[in-house]
């Protein structure tokens, strides 16, 4: 999951295994695979990185760290 924001700056959680595609037109459009669009502040390279790193830390594992124990 990855935190964008909409054009209006308002923050929303996506799920990027569901992103079919990402437009820049000159708006960034993200098309998911059920067909729904979000247009967002973030460019694409952005948005990449942002997947980039969230898959990073699941494959990691660093989701399961706790410094609290």
């Amino acid at each position: 999951m990855i935190i964008l924001r909409r054009l209006n700056d308002e923050e929303f959680t996506l799920n990027s295994d569901l992103i079919e595609f990402i437009d820049e037109t000159p708006d960034t459009i993200i098309t998911l695979v059920n067909g729904h669009k979000y247009v967002v502040l973030e460019s694409s390279e952005e948005i990449l990185e942002k997947i980039k790193s969230y898959k990073k830390e699941i494959f990691l594992g660093e989701h399961l760290e706790d410094d609290s124990l």
